[in-house]
Protein backbone atom coordinates (compact mmCIF):
# COMPACT_ATOMS: atom_id res chain seq x y z
CA UNK A 1 0.00 0.00 0.00
CA UNK A 2 1.41 3.25 -0.82
CA UNK A 3 1.21 5.88 1.79
CA UNK A 4 -0.92 8.81 0.78
CA UNK A 5 0.79 11.25 3.59
CA UNK A 6 -0.93 14.37 5.04
CA UNK A 7 -4.27 15.11 3.20
CA UNK A 8 -6.03 18.29 4.26
CA UNK A 9 -9.90 19.74 3.54
CA UNK A 10 -9.41 21.73 0.07
CA UNK A 11 -12.64 23.02 -0.37
CA UNK A 12 -16.30 21.60 0.47
CA UNK A 13 -19.37 21.53 -2.15
CA UNK A 14 -22.84 22.10 -1.19
CA UNK A 15 -26.26 21.15 -2.97
CA UNK A 16 -28.15 24.27 -2.74
CA UNK A 17 -31.65 24.76 -4.38
CA UNK A 18 -31.22 28.08 -5.58
CA UNK A 19 -27.75 28.97 -6.71
CA UNK A 20 -28.36 32.86 -6.95
CA UNK A 21 -29.89 33.55 -3.31
CA UNK A 22 -26.91 31.07 -2.05
CA UNK A 23 -24.40 32.93 -3.55
CA UNK A 24 -26.21 36.11 -2.01
CA UNK A 25 -25.94 34.69 1.03
CA UNK A 26 -22.06 33.44 1.10
CA UNK A 27 -20.91 36.49 -0.75
CA UNK A 28 -22.61 39.44 0.39
CA UNK A 29 -23.10 38.54 3.94
CA UNK A 30 -20.23 35.86 4.41
CA UNK A 31 -17.61 37.60 2.11
CA UNK A 32 -16.69 34.83 -0.20
CA UNK A 33 -15.48 36.07 -3.93
CA UNK A 34 -17.00 33.95 -6.77
CA UNK A 35 -14.16 33.02 -8.46
CA UNK A 36 -16.10 31.29 -11.18
CA UNK A 37 -19.35 30.17 -12.22
CA UNK A 38 -20.48 27.55 -15.19
CA UNK A 39 -23.21 25.13 -16.48
CA UNK A 40 -23.13 21.24 -16.30
CA UNK A 41 -26.14 19.85 -17.83
CA UNK A 42 -28.79 21.08 -15.71
CA UNK A 43 -27.00 21.47 -12.81
CA UNK A 44 -25.04 25.34 -12.49
CA UNK A 45 -22.29 25.76 -10.04
CA UNK A 46 -19.93 28.35 -8.77
CA UNK A 47 -16.26 28.04 -7.22
CA UNK A 48 -15.81 30.99 -3.83
CA UNK A 49 -13.14 31.74 -2.15
CA UNK A 50 -10.93 34.28 -0.65
CA UNK A 51 -7.49 35.50 -2.40
CA UNK A 52 -7.99 33.21 -5.11
CA UNK A 53 -8.02 30.05 -2.94
CA UNK A 54 -11.07 27.92 -3.58
CA UNK A 55 -13.12 26.89 -0.12
CA UNK A 56 -16.25 26.44 -1.56
CA UNK A 57 -18.89 25.52 -4.36
CA UNK A 58 -22.26 25.65 -4.65
CA UNK A 59 -23.98 23.12 -6.98
CA UNK A 60 -27.62 24.43 -7.74
CA UNK A 61 -29.27 20.50 -8.64
CA UNK A 62 -31.12 20.25 -5.21
CA UNK A 63 -34.97 19.99 -4.97
CA UNK A 64 -35.02 19.62 -1.53
CA UNK A 65 -33.72 21.81 1.21
CA UNK A 66 -30.95 20.12 4.08
CA UNK A 67 -32.24 17.81 5.89
CA UNK A 68 -30.02 16.43 9.12
CA UNK A 69 -31.35 13.32 9.63
CA UNK A 70 -29.65 11.93 6.34
CA UNK A 71 -26.09 10.82 5.79
CA UNK A 72 -23.81 13.35 4.58
CA UNK A 73 -23.00 16.76 6.33
CA UNK A 74 -23.82 17.52 9.91
CA UNK A 75 -22.31 20.82 9.65
CA UNK A 76 -19.75 23.34 7.74
CA UNK A 77 -17.53 25.45 10.48
CA UNK A 78 -15.41 28.58 9.91
CA UNK A 79 -12.44 29.67 11.72
CA UNK A 80 -12.67 33.49 11.93
CA UNK A 81 -9.60 35.63 12.91
CA UNK A 82 -11.09 36.67 16.42
CA UNK A 83 -13.80 36.57 18.47
CA UNK A 84 -14.97 40.56 17.05
CA UNK A 85 -14.83 39.04 14.07
CA UNK A 86 -17.68 36.52 14.82
CA UNK A 87 -19.81 39.25 16.30
CA UNK A 88 -19.54 41.38 13.12
CA UNK A 89 -20.61 38.13 11.39
CA UNK A 90 -23.10 37.63 13.70
CA UNK A 91 -24.19 41.48 13.36
CA UNK A 92 -24.56 40.61 9.52
CA UNK A 93 -26.65 37.59 9.64
CA UNK A 94 -29.06 39.25 12.22
CA UNK A 95 -29.55 42.05 9.73
CA UNK A 96 -30.35 39.88 7.20
CA UNK A 97 -32.52 37.84 9.38
CA UNK A 98 -30.57 34.77 9.45
CA UNK A 99 -31.54 31.62 11.70
CA UNK A 100 -29.71 30.70 14.77
CA UNK A 101 -29.48 27.77 16.38
CA UNK A 102 -28.88 29.47 19.84
CA UNK A 103 -28.34 33.35 20.88
CA UNK A 104 -24.68 34.72 20.76
CA UNK A 105 -21.19 33.50 21.01
CA UNK A 106 -21.65 30.36 22.67
CA UNK A 107 -18.76 28.63 24.23
CA UNK A 108 -17.96 24.54 22.07
CA UNK A 109 -18.47 23.30 25.82
CA UNK A 110 -18.47 24.23 29.26
CA UNK A 111 -15.17 26.13 30.18
CA UNK A 112 -13.67 25.82 26.64
CA UNK A 113 -11.77 29.05 25.00
CA UNK A 114 -13.08 28.09 22.09
CA UNK A 115 -16.41 29.06 20.92
CA UNK A 116 -19.17 31.02 18.18
CA UNK A 117 -22.27 31.08 16.28
CA UNK A 118 -24.35 28.69 14.98
CA UNK A 119 -26.67 29.24 12.33
CA UNK A 120 -28.69 28.42 8.84
CA UNK A 121 -27.54 29.01 5.34
CA UNK A 122 -31.20 29.74 3.17
CA UNK A 123 -31.20 26.21 2.33
CA UNK A 124 -30.87 25.25 6.00
CA UNK A 125 -27.70 23.93 6.34
CA UNK A 126 -26.00 23.92 9.81
CA UNK A 127 -22.93 26.45 9.38
CA UNK A 128 -20.51 27.54 12.39
CA UNK A 129 -17.66 30.79 13.11
CA UNK A 130 -15.87 30.09 15.71
CA UNK A 131 -12.45 30.88 17.41
CA UNK A 132 -10.54 28.42 18.63
CA UNK A 133 -9.73 31.00 21.44
CA UNK A 134 -11.15 34.28 23.26
CA UNK A 135 -14.94 32.85 24.20
CA UNK A 136 -13.87 32.03 27.25
CA UNK A 137 -16.55 34.23 28.75
CA UNK A 138 -19.38 32.50 26.87
CA UNK A 139 -21.84 30.10 28.02
CA UNK A 140 -22.29 26.29 26.65
CA UNK A 141 -25.26 25.70 25.07
CA UNK A 142 -26.08 23.17 27.99
CA UNK A 143 -23.61 21.56 30.36
CA UNK A 144 -23.09 18.21 28.11
CA UNK A 145 -22.46 20.31 24.69
CA UNK A 146 -19.80 18.60 22.49
CA UNK A 147 -17.03 20.36 20.49
CA UNK A 148 -19.74 21.87 18.67
CA UNK A 149 -23.16 23.42 19.16
CA UNK A 150 -25.05 21.36 16.47
CA UNK A 151 -25.94 17.84 18.12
Amino acid sequence: MTEIGTLATHHVGLNVTDLDRSLTFYGEVLGFETLGEGKEGDSRFAFLGRDGRLILTLWQQADETYAPGRAGLHHLAFEAESLDHVRAAEAALIARGTTFAYEGVVAHREGAASGGIFFHDPDGTRLEISVPKGAEAAEAPNETAPTCGFF
